[in-house]
């Protein structure tokens, strides 16, 4: 390649990079930042709901287990005490 076509591919790129950047810090271009970084917060927002949803119904089937588990246990203990007293 020429070095006029290594220099013009530098001016167009400086060109180019120059309106990128002013595309990029308009007004318009903030707004949709601004609407983009608000949704991702809302999605944020939901994703935690369903998470703490999610925990709780956890936490209930945890009780329940641990329930049935000492349960379990009680009735061990009565069988082996009867069989004790019967022995």
């Amino acid at each position: 390649m020429s070095v006029a076509g290594k220099i013009a591919l530098f001016v167009g790129g400086t060109l180019f990079g120059s309106a990128g950047l002013r595309i990029l810090g308009s007004k318009d271009a903030r707004k949709v930042y601004t609407h983009a970084a608000a949704a991702v917060l809302r999605c944020r927002d939901e994703v935690m709901r369903e998470a703490e949803n999610i925990q709780e119904g956890c936490s209930d089937i945890l009780a329940d287990a641990r329930a049935i588990n000492e349960e379990r246990v009680a009735a061990e203990e009565a069988s082996v005490i009867e069989d004790s007293v019967k022995a």
